[in-house]
Order: C-alpha cells, then sequence, then structure tokens
C-alpha cells in the first residue's frame, strides 16, 4: 500500500521579474531536502525559470505554485497559472524557437523535455494552466490503478494551511481524506492533521469507524470538517461519508452528481456517520473541494479536461473559482 500525505503548494504571484528568483530559490530548498543531486535540482531550476518567465513576460495574473510530494517516488510539482490573455496554437507554442515576445522562444518546449511529466491547457482569452513534475534520475511512479491531482493554497498572509489531505493506494482501491480545520492558521493546520494522522493509521478501515475516530481525535483541538472516500476501480463503485462543508463531486460529459455529506464537525459535534454508496461512470472525475474554492462551478468547465493529467483540472477550477480569502484545495481523482 502506497500513502501519500500532502501539503499546500507555495504560491508565487509573478508580478515582476524578481519573483523569478524567489521561486527558484524555494525550487531549491525543496530539492535539498529530497536529497536531489545537482543535475535533477538543476533540471527543476530550468523549469521553474521558464515557467515563472513566461508568465512575467506574457500573463495577466500569472501565479507559479511550488510543493513537494511524497509516495514511492517523491517529486517536486510546478503548476502555473494565470488569466490571460491564453495560447491560440498551443502546438506551435511547444515548439522550439516560437515567441511572441522576442525571447530565444526556447521556454515551453525545453519544460516539456526537462519535466518527468508535463501536460497543458490554454483558452483565448481565459488563461492557461501548465503543470511540470521532477522527479530523481527521470523515476516512474509505480502502475496506479488511479491518476490524482492537486491544487492547494493558503489562505492570503498565512504560510501554513489549515486544510490537509492524503491519499491511500492499494491496487484497485483509493482511499481519500480531505480536511478543513475550522479558521486557518496553525490551529487549523493542528485540527486537520489530526484527522489525517487518524486516516493514515488504517485508510481501508470502514468509514464510519475512522470518522467516529477522528471526531474523538479533535476534541483538543478547534475540529475540521472533513470528506472520506473509498473508490474501487475495477468495481466502478465510490463509498463516500463526511462531516462539514468539503465538496465531493462526480463530474463526466454526462454526470453531475454531489456525493451529500452530513452537517457537523469532527471534534465538536457530529451525528453517526452514513456512509453514501455510488457508481463511478467510466471517464468520469472524482472532484473533492474545501470551502475556500466556490461551490457553485459548472461541470462543464472540467469538460475538456476529463482524461487528461489531472493537476490541470484541479488548477483550473482553482483558478476559476478560488474565493481568495480561506485556505482551498481541490482534488481531482481519475481511473488510469
Amino acid at each position: 500500500m502506497e500513502v501519500i500525505h500532502g501539503a499546500a503548494h507555495a504560491a508565487f504571484p509573478m508580478g515582476d521579474a524578481s519573483r523569478v528568483g524567489e521561486a527558484r530559490r524555494h525550487a531549491a530548498t525543496l530539492a535539498t531536502a529530497l536529497g536531489w543531486d545537482d543535475t535533477t535540482a538543476g533540471r527543476l531550476a530550468l523549469v521553474v525559470t521558464e515557467l515563472a518567465g513566461n508568465l512575467v513576460r506574457h500573463a495577466r495574473h500569472g501565479r507559479l505554485l511550488l510543493a513537494a510530494r511524497g509516495g514511492a517516488v517523491p517529486e517536486i510539482e510546478v503548476l502555473s497559472l494565470d488569466e490571460g490573455p491564453g495560447i491560440a496554437d498551443t502546438a506551435r507554442a511547444l515548439g522550439d524557437g516560437f515567441s511572441t515576445g522576442g525571447t530565444p522562444g526556447t521556454g515551453l518546449g525545453a519544460v516539456r523535455r526537462l519535466a518527468d511529466d508535463f501536460d497543458l491547457h490554454s483558452e483565448v482569452p481565459g488563461g492557461t494552466v501548465v503543470v511540470a513534475r521532477v522527479r530523481r534520475a527521470r523515476a516512474r511512479p509505480p502502475a496506479r490503478a488511479f491518476r490524482f491531482g492537486v491544487a492547494a493554497v493558503c489562505a492570503p498572509g498565512e504560510t501554513v494551511s489549515g486544510d490537509g489531505w492524503a491519499l491511500a493506494l492499494d491496487g484497485p482501491r483509493a482511499a481519500v481524506l480531505m480536511a478543513d480545520g475550522l479558521g486557518h492558521g496553525p490551529q487549523a493546520a493542528e485540527a486537520a492533521q489530526a484527522a489525517i494522522a487518524q486516516f493514515a493509521k488504517a485508510p481501508f478501515m470502514p468509514l464510519d469507524e475512522t470518522l467516529t475516530l477522528a471526531h474523538a481525535a479533535l476534541r483538543i483541538t478547534r475540529g475540521a470538517a472533513a470528506a472520506y472516500v473509498i473508490a474501487d476501480a475495477k468495481a466502478g463503485t465510490v463509498r463516500s461519508a463526511g462531516a462539514g462543508n468539503i465538496t465531493t463531486r462526480m463530474v463526466s460529459g454526462t454526470v453531475n452528481k454531489t456525493l451529500l455529506s452530513q452537517h457537523g464537525t469532527l471534534g465538536v459535534h457530529m451525528r453517526k456517520p452514513e456512509p453514501v454508496d455510488a457508481p463511478w461512470p467510466d471517464h468520469a472525475l472524482l472532484v473533492l473541494h474545501s470551502d475556500g474554492v466556490q461551490t457553485r462551478w459548472p461541470a462543464e468547465l472540467l469538460a475538456p479536461l476529463l482524461m487528461r493529467d489531472p493537476a490541470l483540472g484541479a488548477a483550473w477550477l482553482l483558478r476559476h473559482h478560488l474565493r481568495g480569502r480561506d485556505d482551498a484545495t481541490v482534488m481531482l481523482l481519475q481511473r488510469s
């Protein structure tokens, strides 16, 4: 079984060229913490520099998000988001020599070669999202029954997120817990991580048992909303339960179903959890997000991204529907 613990991305608004160096230095710190060699750290630095530079030169309200992620093969993820003007011809933009800003034009093409994972979505004039991941020595993660993507940011002015998430993968099964500590800041983070710690002890325990244990564990904290999902790719089913305002939706070209949670707060007040079972249609995405993201978003927003890297959809949803006053986390889970 593989258990992946998530953390919020560090966000770097690209308002001027000085932020490029700031993002690159943060990437170097993440690489050092993972014990990466100079070659891998160098690839990451180039990816960050190219994506950040593109945002400074070409984009409106560009942001670069950086996060290290554990699991069987640790990686560092770079998300680039902007609000326009978009790329009219993405295939041409990915070719070497293409430039609209008087530069050598090696940016996106170089990023695609340097990164171990790369994907891009752009709409004119809506904007562009890019995901690039770098792993040590070009390592590949193990074969998984699910693909996932996360975009997560702290509340304005905070350096830690009151949201938390963890994903467990075991053959055809996946278990996800997303928690949102009340408020934001360190005490909210403490509550969310207490829920994650309980989940990590036995991710595939019956949902109601885990939530009941987490409810007891969080009594010494300020409390948290939580959503807990166990999915079976082989059976094509999802079982979910939760307390509070974490949104869980199943979205595809033909399906738009919200998996309802019950009222309450772990550690404060919660009725006996009542798991809900639902089918997982082919090509559907399972979407979970905290209340830092608006709930009334159209399913059509993700239609062009159903078969793409799930991080693109997570970033696209965050870019369009971030409330901007609280921690925000979006996870997309996709059957491989």
